[in-house]
């Protein structure tokens, strides 16, 4: 029953990535009202990944409610996916709540109410029958906890390397984000080191970056520290522990390419509990929903820590589990 002021549906899906778009067609295709509400703008990780980055898999990997997508080359671009993303948004007329962050969820199942925020400060309020969140985990960097950290030239989201042309760069960490913006901004004419507390370049680098970057370290191209970590970042300088002892080198800008998580925090707020060792989250494998009943998770969430175990390709087949025990639990109601 919905109470004044309130706008009703079926199921709130917090998160507008591949994944809740997935969830929000599977629950229409079984005629169950959805409103999807996103704190950014529709696929909003995808929106904020580099510029020229191309997929690692194949675009039929990345389809979502049986949509063809097509590409220009064998495997798609950035701007190739959102352009997919929107159109299949369309084609199946989501209701989609953009740059509306959710505060939090009241209620139990049956009677769950979302409160939210817009941009311009205005308060909404959804009440509905099931929650699924598709969060995702790019929101939340993995910081490197050192002191200068906060200073405006640190950065955690790579988008292009243009601005950082004749300017020395450091780039921490050793994967694929980090091998990739090192090799661009090298590229465009950026001074680049890079730090990896590793003893090589993660194994699971793509494979034609990883001798790429490899070839680069040792030919000095790019200057490599190797086993070592950032000790403090200064506005001019960064102080380096490397396996030599520490070494204060020039820099203009750090990219700390440490990797994302997902909000924890959020997910025990609404009474979800995790794993206190791997933080995944207490759940019935086969449906997705949580201890918390009537809530249920999709996408990378599920997964805790380990997010490499999740991607859009495995991901997008939660709509399917969630939305047919949804169904089942409605119409049993």
């Amino acid at each position: 029953m919905s109470e004044p002021g309130f706008e009703q549906t079926d199921c709130i899906i917090v998160g507008a990535g591949p994944t809740g778009l997935a969830c929000g067609i599977e629950l229409g295709k079984l005629g169950i009202k959805a409103i999807l509400i996103e704190k950014g703008c529709v696929v909003n990780s995808l929106y904020h990944y580099p510029t020229n980055m191309v997929f690692f898999t194949t675009p039929e990997l990345l389809e979502i409610g049986g949509i063809p997508m097509t590409s220009l080359n064998e495997k798609p671009g950035r701007t190739e996916a959102l352009k997919y993303y929107r159109r299949v948004a369309d084609h199946f007329h989501l209701d989609i709540r953009q740059y509306q962050t959710v505060e939090g969820i009241s209620g139990e199942d049956g009677r769950f109410v979302a409160t939210t925020l817009s941009q311009n400060g205005t308060t909404f309020h959804y009440s509905a029958k099931k929650v699924i969140l598709a969060t995702g985990y790019y929101d939340i960097p993995n910081l490197l906890n050192v002191p200068g950290e906060h200073l405006p030239k640190v950065i955690h989201y790579y988008k292009e390397a243009h601005p950082y042309y004749g300017h020395d760069v450091l780039v921490v960490g050793g994967k694929n984000s980090a091998a990739i913006s090192a090799l661009e901004l090298f590229w465009t004419g950026a001074r680049v080191t890079l730090v990896h507390r590793g003893a090589e370049m993660h194994k699971n680098i793509k494979y034609w970056i990883k001798p790429n970057i490899e070839n680069r370290i040792k030919s000095g191209e790019i200057t490599g520290y190797l086993q070592s970590s950032v000790v403090e970042i200064a506005e001019d300088s960064v102080l380096l522990q490397t396996p030599e002892g520490e070494k204060q080198i020039k820099n203009q800008f750090v990219f700390a390419m440490t990797g994302y998580r997902p909000d924890f925090e959020f997910m025990r707020r609404h009474g979800i509990e995790l794993d206190a060792e791997t933080q995944r989250p207490k759940m019935n494998k086969d449906t997705l929903e949580t201890e918390r009943k009537g809530m249920f998770l999709a996408g990378v969430v599920v997964a805790g820590i380990h997010t490499n175990e999740i991607f859009i390709e495995n991901g997008r087949f939660h709509g399917i589990q969630i939305a047919s025990e949804i169904a089942r639990q409605i119409n049993r109601s």
